[in-house]
């Protein structure tokens, strides 16, 4: 399928101003420019409560924003994507604001830290205490008899499902993983990053450097789930990809891997869209769509 037309227009003006960007930016410069272009999608809805906060971490606190309306039922844990380098509570308020609002529960965002200055695993070691946090607070933050589903997009979709992995050998009940074009397997090499890998907003030298940042061990589940021993009692689980991502093969195998160990999956293949399209709801209609499957899916998850 051609590009929706919405994300044509999206494309068409990050290609624009990358080819007058500098060639190596700073690390500051990325998460700027990441910044500006999620900015795009405007403020999300209003809620009751709006709350920023830390919350005890390995290595100190971790900032973290609470979402919640008058009379929400359970917890979302949202960790943003931006390849484990750029991204924070400010490049996902949108969404969130938007999840928090059609799946009716609270949604703690968390502000886990950053390579290169904090490289593995000190984002997946944040986002276990961000879990272990939620876990022992769930009435507190999510209403009485609480459940609580994990959600992430990209490097956030890594550390939901890796978290949902290590709730499920500590014990936590976690009702639902909701995985937004994660990232599985960082030495992935599929057709589709060279597909898609120029052109489509998710640069290959741009993932190269965040990869080199992240400064993972391939092979470490806690890296690439894709590679963790034994899927199976994870609980149900949405698996969202794009047509146009060059990390999307490796998303369309996670979900039939998970499907194979018996994990209940639900996956939503995109057509037309490319890997930040999940965010710009606003802008792409595709976009505000998917978020509402999500919330619908989070929604499902924590009645059950």
């Amino acid at each position: 399928m051609a590009l929706d037309q919405d994300m044509q227009v999206i494309v068409d003006a990050v290609n624009r101003a990358a080819a007058s960007a500098p060639a190596d930016p700073t690390v500051a410069e990325r998460r700027q420019g990441y910044l500006a272009l999620a900015g795009f999608a405007g403020r999300g809805p209003d809620l009751d409560e709006v709350e920023d906060s830390t919350i005890d971490g390995p290595a100190g606190p971790i900032p973290v924003r609470l979402y919640r309306n008058r009379g929400a039922i359970g917890l979302m844990l949202f960790f943003h994507g931006g390849g484990y380098c750029i991204g924070d509570l400010d490049t996902h308020d949108q969404v969130c604001r938007q999840l928090a609002t059609e799946a009716d529960c609270a949604v703690l965002a968390v502000d886990y830290r950053l390579a290169p200055e904090h490289p593995f695993p000190a984002g997946v070691e944040d986002a276990w205490a961000a879990l272990v946090h939620a876990d022992a607070r769930r009435t507190e933050l999510g209403g009485e008899g609480s459940g609580l589903v994990v959600c992430g997009d990209s490097a956030g979709g890594n550390l939901a499902t890796v978290t949902a992995l290590m709730a499920r050998d500590a014990g936590i009940a976690v009702a639902g993983q909701l995985l937004v074009y994660p990232g599985v397997k960082i030495d992935d090499d599929s057709p589709s990053m060279s597909r898609f890998g120029s052109g489509y907003v998710l640069e290959r030298p741009t993932m190269d450097w965040f990869m080199d940042s992240y400064a993972a061990d391939p092979a470490d589940w806690r890296a690439s789930p894709a590679y963790a021993p034994d899927h199976s009692g994870l609980p149900p689980t949405l698996v969202v990809t794009a047509e146009y991502d060059p990390i999307g093969d490796q998303g369309r195998a996670y979900a039939a891997q998970l499907a194979a160990a018996g994990v209940d999956v639900t996956h939503r293949d995109v057509e037309g869209v490319v890997h930040i399209f999940f965010q710009l709801g606003p802008l792409v209609a595709k976009g505000a769509q998917t978020v509402s499957e999500t919330a619908a899916f989070a929604r499902a998850c924590l009645d059950a």
